[in-house]
């Protein structure tokens, strides 16, 4: 996958945070439209990768692949480094593995943040890979911070982790936030009265770091909104989605019965408080907390059927098993990412998969960076950016874009099929627009209007024109 990086989803618009990063690292500005904003996208994180970029002469695609490796690194050592703070046992850790691929449920589940076999295929190159894999290594430095007894650096060093993740990826921030929580709640001993010092000390320097960090105003994105109704959807079909992690809650019910401060169990709780409480209030933005329910819910049963007694043994390994199995069915598609279609079993051929997107490479060649593009294709507004050109109105909310509704309502204007010349040409002449991307023969200027210098035919009966304004 680190290889082929399936394009289904918002990788277009990490690559353009690169792109912006390396034609300005200082003031990179809105990495979708043409605008001087911050963006919640420029973390510590795609700023290296960014420099790495620059300094190697490397292409952004490549450095991608890059990304993407050492998230799927740290995403590793990091399971295996935080179970092994549970137990020695290496089949845990496979379990474990496994379990976090395959234990979700018989209808097909991606999204950005979550560590399914199909989710992770096509978000490896994500920010939110390596946020994830640094919040296991942090669960599992705090779990031997305190038996250690650790002092201040170490703590503080356990802070700056912290900012680290929460500036890349803000949800999968909130999770770890969450595992730490629980990691302290469910201590043995009780942490002393020195350990929640240097928490404490810990916490100021993550929030402190927070506060400084340059690119955008971390604080500010807590009182926004306009994110719900694109999260809509983690609310629904929750039994088909995720009925095989049923198991993993049962597991945590026979760890909650021999410790009530079970840390997994501890965890568990925390994230169906806020998932629910999200669901309920409207604000389904927070259901990105979804993790912090499946993640507890995998690792109990991994080390219930690995370690647990003789009698839970028995039970639980056959079960698991199975859902494995089933869970292993549902997202057997993924071999359509890395395989030709004559070299997978024909009872795989036409099994359900997130479907990948189509190029537009062809019309990034025509393109030069940091030029306009009229367009309101809803894979062109995602992919073209990743190239380099600008867009009209932006492919995804943007809580640091003041005018973006105003661009969506221009874009959609344009594309009227009452929409004057005039119109159009205003709009046009409004945000610089130096191409325009539509379908032959649909609304928008005739390709022998005079605004227009020349035009190149793409696939699928699309038609990219230059504008001569």
């Amino acid at each position: 996958m680190t290889v082929r990086l399936p394009w289904s989803g918002d990788l277009g618009m990490h690559a353009a945070v690169l792109e912006r990063l390396r034609a300005d690292p200082l003031h990179p500005g809105n990495p979708l439209v043409d605008a001087p904003t911050p963006s919640p996208y420029y973390s510590p994180w795609t700023v290296l990768l960014a420099l790495t970029g620059s300094a190697t002469g490397w292409g952004t695609f490549t450095v991608l692949r890059l990304g993407a490796l050492a998230g799927l690194v740290l995403l590793g050592t990091g399971v295996h480094a935080f179970v092994r703070t549970f137990t020695r046992s290496r089949t845990a850790v496979l379990l474990a593995v496994l379990c976090l691929l395959l234990l979700y449920g018989v209808r097909l589940f991606a999204w950005s943040g979550v560590l399914g076999l199909t989710s992770i295929s096509l978000t490896l190159a994500y920010p939110s890979t390596f946020a994830f894999g640094m919040a296991f290594h942090l669960w599992a430095l705090l779990r031997r911070g305190p038996a250690a007894a650790r002092g201040t650096a170490a703590f503080l060093g356990l802070g700056l982790l912290l900012a680290v993740i929460l500036l890349t990826h803000q949800f999968t921030g909130a999770v770890a936030v969450l595992g730490a929580a629980a990691v302290l709640l469910g201590a043995r001993p009780w942490p002393g009265r020195a350990v929640w010092v240097r928490v404490a000390a810990a916490c100021a320097l993550a929030a402190a770091v927070l506060a400084c960090w340059p690119y955008y105003a971390f604080f500010s994105l807590l009182g926004t909104g306009g994110l719900d109704d694109i999260h809509r959807p983690l609310y629904g079909h929750l039994a088909t989605k995720f009925c095989l992690t049923g198991l993993g809650a049962a597991a945590l019910v026979l760890r909650a019965r021999r410790d009530r401060r079970d840390p997994l169990v501890i965890f568990f709780l925390l994230g169906l408080a806020v998932f629910a409480a999200s669901g309920l209030s409207g604000h389904q933005a927070w259901g990105r907390i979804l993790p912090a329910v499946l993640v507890p819910a995998q690792l109990a049963l991994a080390l219930e059927a690995a370690t647990g007694g003789r009698r839970t043994r028995v039970v639980l390994v056959p079960l698991t098993a199975v859902a494995l199995l089933a869970g292993a069915w549902t997202q057997a598609g993924v071999l359509t990412y890395v395989l030709r279609p004559q070299a997978l079993p024909p009872v795989l051929r036409h099994i359900h998969t997130a479907p990948l997107w189509p190029r537009f490479t062809w019309a990034a060649r025509e393109v030069p960076a940091r030029q306009t593009v009229m367009t309101d294709n809803y894979y062109a507004l995602r992919m073209l950016p990743a190239y380099g050109p600008y867009t009209v109105a932006p492919a995804y909310p943007d809580v640091f874009l003041p005018d973006a509704a105003r661009r969506r309502a221009a874009t959609r204007r344009y594309f009227a099929q009452d929409a004057s010349r005039a119109e159009r040409l205003g709009i046009l002449k409004e945000y610089r627009v130096r191409w325009v991307l539509q379908k032959n023969g649909g609304p928008g200027l005739d390709r022998g209007d005079p605004a227009l210098r020349r035009t190149v035919r793409g696939p699928a009966g699309f038609l990219l024109a230059e504008v001569a304004l």
